[in-house]
This record gives C-alpha cells, structure tokens and sequence, in this order.
C-alpha cells in the first residue's frame, strides 16, 4: 500500500463522508440493529455514533490501520464495545452463525469479491439476521451507467478500489439474501457518484440455490 493510499486517502474518505446529511442516512441504516454486530469497512469509525444502543458489541473489520487510528476518539466515548476482528470481508474470523447483525456503509464498491463477502457475512449471521447497508452503486439510468462504467478505469486506482457501477442490490440478492427494506435514487451530484441504495436484507432459514 503506497503512502497516497494508506494516509492520504482515508482523510479524503472521512473528508466527504463525514457530513450531516450522510450521518442522518447511517442513523436510519442501523436502526433495528442489535447484539454482536459484524461491520465490514469500519474505516474511521463514522458509523458508532449512529448506532442504537441495542448494539452489545461491534465486530470490525477493515484494512485501514490509519482509519482506525482515526476513529479513536469515537471509540473512546461509544458505549459500544468494539473489537477489531479481521481486515478483509472476505474472510470473517468469525463462527458460523455467530452475528445477530452485519452492517456494511460505503464499502461493497470496493471490495474485490462482493460475492465472496456476502458469502461470508451470510455464513456467520444467525437465521432471521439482517444485513442493514448504505451503499453506492450502479445508477438505474442507463446513460449514467455506461458512464460509470466509462469512468471506472480512470477512477478506480485513485479511490481505492472503489468501482462506480457495482449492483448493489442485485449481489445482495444473488448471495441468498431477501431484501426487506430498499430505498435507491441519485442524492445529488454528480450522478455517476450519486446513486446511494439503503437496505435491509434478512438471512432466510435456507439459501436458495
């Protein structure tokens, strides 16, 4: 990991995300969480103040050492226990069905297997657990999408890994899980950055094959 991308970019990152209308989307995205939740992208931590005091312990994952360092002072005054558990969604250190909840905020972009994630945050959620996400990702405009998907090479290795067009929805779905709850439309501009899905998706007893 070069120096843009290991200090550099996660203050950019808190830089945009780190905004009161933003904030207002995490409140309504984590609320019904509950327990032992697994958050995958912790990043620095802008999701803990958000969260409703049913949550016992959060179990984050990210690579982002600097992040972390970021987020000290919201970990020291959340009243939620956090544990740093694993770097990469990808593979959970976690036991099967171990989580009462997964919440995932501005990250499945840029994870590079969102379907191996979604795997893994469906092997260790309990039956009947939700995966609560806030999410941005390919726009429902076709011109804005092949846009995105023009930008993509140009943009990507400056915002790492983020890609602008990956179907949210549709590889929450794909790993077997029913979306309950989606809210999806441009929030501002531009519109190949702007297209922001919010949504619960529960764990059924059984994935379907």
């Amino acid at each position: 990991m070069n120096v843009y991308d290991r200090e550099v970019l996660p203050r950019i990152t808190k830089w945009l995300l780190d905004r009161p209308e933003i904030f207002a989307l995490r409140k309504k995205t984590t609320a019904g969480l509950h327990g032992d939740v697994v958050e995958i992208g912790f990043g620095s931590g802008l999701n803990l103040p958000a969260l409703p005091p049913e949550v016992e312990r959060l179990h984050a994952v990210d690579p982002d050492q600097t992040g972390r360092r970021m987020a000290g002072e919201l970990i020291a005054r959340s009243p939620v226990d956090v544990e740093f558990v694993g770097l990469d969604g990808q593979r959970l250190p976690l036991a099967d069905a171990s989580m009462d909840g997964a919440l995932s905020t501005f990250t499945m972009c840029s994870i590079p297997d969102l379907g191996k994630a979604l795997d893994e945050l469906w092997r260790v959620l309990k039956p009947g657990a939700e995966l609560h996400f806030l999410e941005h990702g390919r726009s429902d405009e076709p011109a804005v999408a092949r846009r995105q998907a023009r930008i993509n090479p140009f943009y990507t290795p400056f915002a790492g890994g983020c890609r602008l067009d990956v179907p949210i929805a549709e590889s929450v779905r794909a790993a077997g899980f029913e979306i309950t709850s989606l809210s999806a439309r441009h929030r501002g501009f531009p519109k190949v950055a702007s297209y922001v899905l919010r949504g619960v998706a529960r764990k059924p007893a059984q994935k379907k094959p």
